[in-house]
């Protein structure tokens, strides 16, 4: 089976990720199971010559890949798909995962992603951030964010990710894509010169090392909506994770400031329904004036009860959101406990139903 066959197959079985390693069939991940597309193992020569056609089909130099042992890039193939590849060496082989993207936007209803979150982009200033592991949905949960806003007002947005995933297409709003390597040299560089291109929404792929995240917080500051991503899992942790990339004689002041331009903390987790599909579970922090106190005190630790026992209809913690899918009967005792944040509780709080 070659390149184009598998990425068919995949979307042929509705498949998010395909995994391209040797010694193993080619597998991809329909809901929360993983199937196999061929029946055979894979040998290091199988995974070359697939990874040098998915290549060849994005018009892409491989050498790259062979020099450094890591590549990122995306591509389409008309009337299939998107697809988002990561291609890596491993045991002296080379690999790939690949992520499957739909040419049109999702349905925010039908992903389960709220009006309160998308209605975070109608901000005018601020930073708002997505957050939860890696393949959660936090791209697409910008995406819908970015969408909302193009059909609804009049704004200049610039988007800078490594890769693009989703294209947008210009309505209310004027949308720049940028993407990293290709567009640009660094998220840094590119958003450094968001800041003289006019922008009215900044879209950062993630905040993924200090000199970004200083660079975020000015735009922030300065009077720009920036959306951003981090892999975290949590309100609390989120503003942990931000003031501890500073050195430790600059978190006081990194922490009053970021109470200052914080609007909003989404995070987000996949969990496996009863039917072995996916679903998404969302915590959504505003942040109110005890919040930003809080931040500024340095007292996030207390922050989790304050999004429990907040009488915001917006807010919810992860504990709150897992049990209403648990009361629905759409994820197993099991599924919540392992996901919950607070172990103990989520036992008491089921039993207690």
């Amino acid at each position: 089976m070659n390149a184009l066959e598998i990425l068919e197959k995949t979307i042929e079985l509705g498949g998010s990720d395909i995994f391209i390693v040797a010694g193993l069939a080619v597998v991809c991940k329909v809901g929360h199971k993983k199937e196999k597309i061929t029946e055979n193992k894979l040998m290091p020569d199988d995974t070359l010559s697939i990874i040098k056609e998915i290549y060849a089909m994005a018009k892409r130099d491989i050498s790259y890949l062979m020099e450094t042992g890591d590549d990122d890039f995306s591509f389409a193939i008309a009337g299939l798909s998107r697809f988002r590849i990561n291609t890596y060496k491993q045991r002296g082989t080379l690999a790939a995962v690949i992520r499957t993207i739909t040419f049109h936007l999702p349905d925010p209803k039908q992903l389960g992603i709220s009006d309160s979150i998308l209605e975070l982009a109608n901000e005018n200033k601020g930073l708002v951030l997505v957050t939860g592991p890696a393949g959660s949905g936090k791209s697409t949960t910008l995406a819908c964010m970015i969408d909302y806003i193009n059909h609804r007002s009049s704004k200049h947005i610039i988007t800078l990710e490594d890769p693009i995933e989703y294209l947008h297409r210009h309505d209310q709003s004027i949308i720049s894509q940028r993407e990293i390597n290709i567009d640009t040299k660094s998220y840094v560089t590119a958003l450094r010169a968001s800041l003289r291109q006019s922008p009215d929404i900044i879209l950062l792929g993630e905040m993924r090392d200090l000199e970004t995240i200083e660079v975020a917080m000015t735009a922030a500051e300065t009077g720009h909506l920036v959306l951003s991503t981090l892999h975290t899992i949590g309100a609390s942790k989120t503003i942990d994770r931000i003031i501890d990339s500073f050195p430790a004689n600059q978190q006081e002041q990194v922490a009053v400031e970021l109470a200052m331009v914080l609007n909003a903390v989404v995070s987000q987790q996949l969990l496996p329904t009863v039917d072995d599909q996916v679903v998404p579970v969302f915590e959504i922090m505003i942040v109110n004036t005890a919040i930003r106190n809080l931040i500024r005190e340095n007292k996030t630790h207390q922050i989790d009860g304050v999004i429990a026992s907040s009488g915001q209809s917006q807010m919810i913690s992860m504990d709150n959101a897992i049990i209403q899918l648990y009361k629905e009967g759409v994820i197993s005792k099991k599924t919540a406990i392992e996901y919950s944040q607070n172990r103990d509780l989520m036992i008491k709080k089921i039993g207690m139903l």
